[in-house]
């Protein structure tokens, strides 16, 4: 039985989609796409300061979610989240169905 299961995973290769021949292999064109949108291609190996970070700040924020002391997030007045005054949904065990009709 082993046998066969060893058999059956050998063939395994020629249908995989990434070590099938005639098929495309990325070949590291995630790092030339990345080299191509960078403005400054040094950027990619030393970084950039952002002059208006505070290392204070945000060494404070990583102290406060190690402590499970995070802050809550600014209310927004985009969009917020209300009941519509509906009631709880129908569990499906409880056979009130249409049957998909």
């Amino acid at each position: 039985m082993a046998f066969t299961l060893l058999l059956l995973l050998g063939g395994c290769s020629s249908i995989d989609p990434y070590t099938r021949e005639g098929v495309w292999r990325p070949m590291g064109s995630n790092e030339a796409n990345l080299r191509i949108h960078v403005a400054d291609p040094a950027m990619l190996d030393r970084g950039v300061d952002d002059r208006h970070a505070d290392g204070r700040v945000m060494a404070q924020a990583v102290d406060r979610y190690r402590h499970d002391r995070v802050r809550p997030l600014p209310a927004s007045s985009v969009s917020r989240v209300q009941a519509t005054g509906q009631g709880p949904m129908p569990s499906a065990a409880g056979g009130g169905g249409d049957g998909g009709r």
